[in-house]
């Protein structure tokens, strides 16, 4: 014997379901796994109390299974919005509220007449969070920890004061724990998508309205015993934030094509075409003020060799090297961009002068003359830079460029010729291998 009555809502959660799981696979996002987990967790939900109405044992652990599911997704939830979600101590959360949920739910289930593994459910549920935040409290000690610690403390008081009520003391309880649940996870995205979007603003309203149903479905009960709504209506809000997840991915996937229209894929800076802006514009600003702007072109020396000794995936490795290199090297009011398979290109915005785009040239040069270890690698490049000051120089962006393009090419075949690079050129180190 099952219950039909439950087939569309199987079946819409699985639509919806696959739906996320299409766009979460050409997401970006580091949460869409544990959202994708979530949702086929709501799933088996679904499925489980399709079987609730089995007689005896099979019955209890299809009410069991369909509950936890529902408690083991708010909590994936929950762990999603983290940023640091990475830790060993979320994963420690995550298997503590897994288990705690799961005991609890299990105790009412099978057991809703022991008084003591009742109490015992309830310590644990409202204490294990706090014990793992007190352990892990020197290398996490974020909002959001202490949230899910105080919502459980609560939750794990709130157990111990109604749970052995007469009457209806174990549906309360059972409302409490998934209210806990889903308002967690309603505080949860509140602060990791603190932004005027719809996926978020969505999102954020449906797990409160999720929430807010473990709350109102037993008040209607309890004084408007008459009235009983469909039960599509208590699910709605899974659907509204399973749309307004998708929304999220799909806003998130947007912003990643627009950076990536900018951006450098492999080293982060901004490309060819941002440089361009940013140069007209320094200049502009420059032009106003009466002040200097300084453009540095540097093109890392020998990099084909590179490449051909050690290969590709340690020539990106130096590339991003390289590039962190330049970003500790100029201000944050200043412009690195990769204009180049091994070329880089760097603005420098007032104040700066002659002598100080000099001064950044060679560090540079010193910088990365020394040698690099890239996994077992060792690997040592030099660099050629051409700079070019505005308006000394030229007077517009593209004779800038050009200026300091002849520049950094002097430079290197003076390099090639005397074995040194720069005004007061450095050495080359061919790119080598070591342990």
């Amino acid at each position: 014997m099952v219950d039909w009555s439950k087939l569309p809502d199987l079946g819409a959660v699985a639509l919806l379901t696959s739906a996320f799981a299409a766009v979460a696979r050409r997401s970006q996002s580091p949460a869409s796994g544990l959202w994708l987990t979530g949702w086929i967790m709501i799933a088996l939900h679904f499925a489980a109390f399709f079987f609730s109405p089995l007689p005896g044992l099979a019955g209890q652990i299809a009410v069991f299974i369909g509950l936890a599911a529902l408690a083991w997704a708010g909590a994936l939830f929950m762990m999603a919005a983290v940023p640091y979600r990475h830790e060993p101590s979320t994963r420690w959360m995550l298997a503590v509220l897994i288990s705690s949920y799961s005991l609890y739910i299990g105790v009412l289930t099978f057991t809703p007449d022991s008084w003591r593994a009742l109490v015992s459910a309830a310590i644990y549920l409202g204490i294990a969070p706090l014990a793992v935040a007190l352990l892990h409290l020197r290398r996490v000690n974020h909002p959001l920890r202490w949230t899910i610690v105080i919502l459980h403390c609560a939750l794990g008081s709130f157990l111990l004061a109604f749970q052995l009520r007469p009457g209806n003391g174990p549906d309360l309880a059972l409302n409490a724990v998934f209210f806990g649940v889903y308002f967690g996870c309603c505080l949860h995205f509140w602060y990791a998508y603190r932004r005027l979007t719809a996926g978020a603003f969505i999102t954020t309203c449906a797990f409160l309205a999720w929430a807010a149903v473990f709350v109102i479905a037993p008040a209607m009960e309890a004084f408007l015993p008459t009235f009983h709504p469909e039960s599509e209506v208590w699910n709605l809000p899974k659907y509204v934030v399973a749309i307004g997840m998708i929304l999220l991915l799909l806003e998130e996937q947007i912003e990643h094509n627009k950076h990536l229209a900018l951006h450098d894929e492999l080293t982060g800076l901004p490309n060819r075409r941002l440089f361009q802006d940013r140069l007209n514009s320094a200049l502009e600003r420059a032009r106003r003020t009466g002040s200097q702007a300084a453009l540095l072109l540097v093109d890392l020396d020998h990099f084909k060799q590179v490449n051909d000794t050690v290969g590709h995936h340690i020539g990106d490795l130096v590339l991003k090297r390289a590039s962190h290199i330049f970003l500790g090297r100029v201000r944050r009011s200043d412009t690195v961009a990769r204009t180049g398979g091994d070329e880089f290109s760097i603005i420098l915005e007032e104040p700066t002068s002659r002598e100080d785009a000099e001064q950044v040239g060679r560090s540079l040069i010193h910088l990365l003359n020394q040698p690099l270890q890239m996994e077992g690698h060792e690997v040592s490049i030099g660099a050629s830079v051409g700079i070019a000051v505005f308006p000394e120089d030229a007077p517009t962006p593209e004779a800038l460029r050009i200026a300091a393009d002849l520049r950094m090419y002097e430079r290197k075949y003076e390099s090639r010729a005397s074995g040194a690079s720069f005004s007061r050129p450095l050495p080359v180190i061919e790119a080598q291998t070591g342990t």
